[in-house]
């Protein structure tokens, strides 16, 4: 069964998917505070992308992770920052 789950998912996009999870899961690990724009730039994918894998951090087949979101300057701007809180039993290996 495909990790990553689509009405065109294949071997490729499940590859592909997964590697962008990776490195966006390990960028965000710091829990710094980071907007798409920046979160794209540092791991080479699209803002679209990492919005869709920040939520799926959430998921408990991702980890169950916190996200959390707050405006990154005067609201009305709609400019987002993102933080990555783990799950402390995922990110030491504990089932």
């Amino acid at each position: 069964m495909a990790i990553f789950e689509g009405a065109e998912s294949t071997k490729d996009d499940n590859e592909r998917l997964f590697s962008q999870h990776e490195r966006i899961f390990d960028l965000m690990i710091d829990g710094k505070w980071r907007t798409l724009k920046e979160i794209s730039k540092a791991v080479k994918a699209p803002e679209a992308s990492v919005s869709a894998m920040l939520r799926s951090f959430r998921r408990k087949k991702f980890g169950g992770h916190i996200v959390d979101r707050r405006p990154a300057s005067e609201r009305r701007n709609g400019l987002y920052e993102y933080q990555l809180k783990a799950n402390i039993a995922v990110k030491e290996g504990v089932t």
